[in-house]
């Protein structure tokens, strides 16, 4: 550990202190929401004893004297296990753990509710996918109703992937006086090579590959219990939220069924009972120092794209107004330390072995590039993280991670990135404001100029690939993505034609309304797109043939059309009503898609991350 800070980097410090300002307000009425809560002993000792008396009913041994007496502290444990979910299939067996930590540190845990986990894996390009988003606000509200029975004094949260954490926070943060501690699963083991999976699926696309062919190969890259050992959203998650100081350090990436994962897994049932004596609820871990830490680990590592929808969404639940100018402006401080596939061929285990978060967190700490002095579930301060866990005869203890990184072209330190900047830009034109992921995108293709062909279907897309109707220089337009349109999907299986249209030398681009994957690649793709087609955005106003420009460099998306005749013009589709939006569910989700905010305000339907925008008239740089 270091003895003194570097200083703060004077972009980091200025950002920081413009969310401080600008979320002055908010962030104080959340706080001050949050200490009104804080009874004066335990949660259920204020509860009566008809309510009290069916919060022991089913408990039996220790644990029911425990809870009855209403002097231990009392833990929640909310999962989102299913064994669907390669991911979250691990945390079946998490709850029989830390309910026996729990009980030998002084608490008593209960498991107080279960919320849905969707794979974004399996419901990738079909009707599912639409609901995909929506399910972090119902992931956010089924936390909301674990925590709600006034029966515990600190979270457990269990969960890995895409919505999941994210949901699982903006749950909790409504309940920011509980400390509150995130608990992960761990990646699964390295299956084929990215870059050959890559290969086979371009290869599927174009006729070159059979079924067969392809399920091997898939079969091949998701192969066990564990999480997807892409660097996309899942990893992006957990290494996000390491360095908000959310996990015990160390914690992200310890595969599944090992004995340290297991350890880490008690350790946190142990650590929870501890911040409720060592009171560090997680309204106080999640601040405007830990938001920009966040953002920060992201750009760092080019992370997944839809933390630009995920932090701001976060952020504003605990009080604090994050912007895309903040995240624009923080890329262009942060240098790229990582290349994780898809922005490189290395895993997410190669990355740990490499050095991992703890190197990650140290370069960033001494180039002055993190806040270090912040809150943590660990203690205070974020040096900590720069330990590794490991068992010392059976024993869990912290060490110094590497101060050097093993693999060069997999980690590197601060003065000698990969690039200058971070992973993801922001774009901004005639057609509104977008986000970008350059860190795999070749410097070559981050400007295109090209005509517009436009869709709103990915359907209609894969049949005019399928028709040799793309094979030129082509800007795909892909509208009626949005979140107000049908959720806003992720468009992930767009890449591998995309990716074959680019292989035969044509300039290629995406410009969308919609999300890709985070595992999304080396495709030039405008995406968030807001105003949306939807709420009226320019984008609905694109016609077949308009030039378009993407300069990833410069940071513009525009339609090269004159103003006048772009003004003239009116929208020529519509999304679903309500009544054709049915079907695989989504009729369940209609009010959800007619409430919720826009991409930059974080789509969400929960307030005050969009209460000062007109969602039909959005304001956006021309």
């Amino acid at each position: 550990m270091t003895s003194a800070p570097a200083p703060l980097n004077p972009v980091i410090a200025a950002v920081t202190g413009r969310i401080v300002a600008r979320s002055a307000a908010s962030r104080s009425a959340y706080l001050a929401r949050m200490v009104a809560a804080v009874p004066p002993t335990t949660m259920r000792a204020g509860l009566g004893c008809s309510n009290l008396a069916h919060g022991f009913a089913a408990c039996e041994g220790p644990d029911r004297f425990a809870v009855k007496s209403a002097a231990k502290p009392g833990v929640a444990i909310v999962s989102a296990y299913n064994d669907m979910l390669s991911a979250h299939q691990p945390l079946q067996e998490f709850p029989a753990w830390l309910k026996d930590s729990v009980r030998a540190a002084g608490g008593v845990a209960q498991f107080a509710g279960g919320v849905p986990a969707m794979c974004d894996g399996i419901t990738q390009g079909r009707a599912g996918m639409e609901l995909s988003l929506f399910s972090r606000e119902v992931i956010a509200m089924a936390t909301g109703i674990a925590l709600a029975h006034d029966m515990f004094d600190a979270t457990l949260l269990l969960g890995v992937c895409d919505k999941i954490v994210p949901g699982l926070l903006i749950g909790a943060l409504a309940f920011g006086h509980l400390p509150t501690i995130l608990v992960p699963a761990g990646p699964m083991a390295s299956g084929l090579p990215n870059g050959e999976k890559a290969r086979v699926r371009q290869a599927f696309a174009e006729g070159k590959a059979d079924r067969e062919d392809l399920l091997a190969a898939e079969s091949a890259s998701y192969h066990s219990p564990g999480t997807c050992t892409f660097y996309g959203t899942a990893n992006s998650n957990q290494l996000v939220v390491e360095v908000m100081g959310l996990h015990l350090p160390g914690a992200s990436f310890v595969p599944p069924g090992t004995p340290l994962r297991r350890a880490l897994t008690e350790a946190a049932g142990r650590r929870a009972v501890e911040i409720t004596a060592d009171y560090t609820p997680i309204s106080r871990v999640v601040d405007e120092r830990a938001v920009v830490n966040g953002v920060v680990a992201l750009l760092a590592t080019g992370g997944s794209t839809n933390h630009t929808l995920h932090l701001v969404a976060i952020a504003a639940a605990a009080g604090v107004q994050l912007t895309w100018d903040d995240f624009a402006d923080l890329s262009a401080a942060v240098p790229l330390l990582a290349r994780i596939y898809p922005n490189g061929t290395a895993d997410i285990n190669h990355f740990a072995a490499a050095g991992g978060v703890q190197f990650l967190i140290g370069e960033l700490l001494d180039a002055g590039l993190l806040h270090a002095d912040v809150s943590t579930v660990a203690g205070h301060g974020l040096d900590r993280y720069r330990q590794e866990p490991v068992l010392d005869n059976g024993v869990l203890v912290w060490r110094d991670g590497l101060s050097r990184s093993a693999d060069l072209d997999v980690l590197r330190p601060v003065a000698a990135p990969f690039a200058a900047d971070g992973g993801l830009r922001m774009l901004a034109g005639n057609l509104g404001r977008a986000v970008i992921k350059v860190s795999a995108v070749a410097e070559r293709h981050r400007v295109v100029e090209a005509p517009a062909r436009v869709f709103t279907t990915q359907e209609a897309v894969a049949a005019a690939f399928q028709a040799g109707e793309l094979d030129r220089d082509v800007v795909i337009v892909l509208r009626q993505q949005g979140p107000r349109a049908n959720g806003m999907p992720e468009l992930h299986s767009l890449t591998p034609a995309l990716s074959a249209v680019m292989s035969r030398g044509h300039q290629v681009a995406l410009v969308t309304d919609g999300r890709m994957s985070g595992a999304s690649g080396k495709i030039p793709a405008a995406i968030h797109c807001t105003p949306e087609a939807a709420a009226g955005g320019p984008i609905a106003l694109i016609r077949d043939g308009d030039p378009i420009r993407l300069d990833a460099t410069a940071g513009r998306v525009e339609v090269l059309v004159d103003a006048d005749i772009l003004a003239a013009r009116v929208p020529v589709d519509a999304p679903h009503d309500d009544g054709a939006w049915t079907g695989t569910g989504r009729e369940l989700f209609a009010a959800l898609r007619r409430s919720v905010g826009p991409a930059d305000h974080g789509a969400t339907v929960f307030g005050p991350a969009f209460a000062d925008a007109d969602l039909d008239e959005l304001e956006y740089s021309a």
